[in-house]
């Protein structure tokens, strides 16, 4: 039976701190996923070109060492030239001879 006097009895302490760890996990949970996604977006939106499967190089040459910045890409070849690509087209941007030492 329902009394008016069972509805003014304190609350238990196992209930109290059980409600107070629940609000807790809530909070930490979303904090977590909002975390999660502001760590997808900041990767995505720093995402570079990606680079081409094949680099075609002119002439024959052929490649000794390859280096990549944020928009471009590099490739020293046999006869010491460095030949800087754009990242995004594949386009030829600048050569560069390499003079020989003495």
């Amino acid at each position: 039976m329902d009394t008016p006097e069972s509805e003014n009895l304190p609350e238990p302490p196992n209930l109290r701190f059980l409600r107070v760890l629940v609000t807790v996990l809530t909070a930490v949970m979303i904090a977590g996923i909002v975390m999660i996604l502001g760590l997808i977006w900041h990767r995505y939106n720093n995402a570079r070109a990606p680079l081409p499967e094949v680099i075609t190089l002119p002439g024959g040459a052929i490649a000794t060492a390859y280096t990549q910045g944020p928009d471009w890409y590099a490739v020293v070849t046999d006869g010491n030239q460095i030949l800087i690509f754009d990242r995004g087209t594949g386009d030829l941007r600048q050569t560069i001879l390499i003079a020989p030492a003495k």
